[in-house]
């Protein structure tokens, strides 16, 4: 038994490794329908002879908090309630790791929310759909914007937030440690992370190191025996 405990760890530290670097990959993936928002906003801002904006994570993880402050109910989206201002300093920034110091004015936001997952391109749609929107999306006062997506409980309704800033790019909204703390579930633009479609909820990154640490116990076992 002892001698095939042996052979078998390197094959399994082999194993390990590659799941390792599968999942430093999922990590650093650009498959995120937060920054495919951003980059449709940016197509549009640039096509309308306005200019592109800095996607910060920080403003996009306050962005995925500002969802969760609406508690899943899609029917307060558009009745005038939206979380109030302290909550960016006092609950928001926190969560996210986000230096309190370093927050910016917010020149503009748009939230939307669907009882279906829709893609990027759909999420735009009904989130520029008037006047009022078009203007917030095409304003001057703008330098930055954060995006986000999440489901409820694992489905949906789906909301989608666009907030945008006045802040300076590399100033505003730093967060400890240059990355911002895991907000689970949801997705929010500018950290490279992984999310899948209509799953945008759950992060594939998480779901990735998940498995690498059940296999990591479960190698562990078998080697001690």
């Amino acid at each position: 038994m002892a001698v095939m405990a042996t052979l078998a760890r390197p094959l399994m530290a082999s194993l390990l490794a590659a799941l390792l670097l599968s999942a430093a990959s999922a990590a650093d993936s650009k498959n995120n329908p937060a920054d495919q928002l951003v980059s449709l906003i940016n197509s549009n801002r640039t096509a309308s002879k306005a200019s592109s904006l800095d996607d910060n994570q920080g403003l996009g993880c306050i962005a995925l908090q500002y969802i969760k402050a609406y508690e899943g109910q899609c029917n307060q989206v558009g009745q005038s309630k939206k979380p109030m201002e302290s909550s960016f300093a006092e609950t928001f920034a926190p969560n996210c790791g986000v230096q309190v110091a370093t927050l910016s004015k917010i020149t503009g936001r748009l939230l939307a929310c669907q009882s279906n997952y829709a893609t990027p391109g759909q999420a735009f749609d009904f989130l520029v759909n008037d006047a009022k929107s078009l203007e917030v999306l095409h304003s001057k006062n703008h330098t930055e914007v954060g995006a986000a997506v999440t489901g409820t409980s694992g489905g949906g309704p789906y909301f989608w937030c666009v907030l945008f800033s006045s802040g300076k790019p590399n100033t505003s909204f730093k967060v400890d440690g240059g990355v911002p703390k895991s907000v689970r579930p949801g997705c929010f633009s500018g950290n490279n992370d992984d999310c899948m479609g209509a799953n945008a909820a759950v992060s594939i990154g998480v779901g990735t190191w998940r498995l690498v640490a059940a296999l990591l116990f479960s190698a562990a076992c078998a080697l001690a025996l």
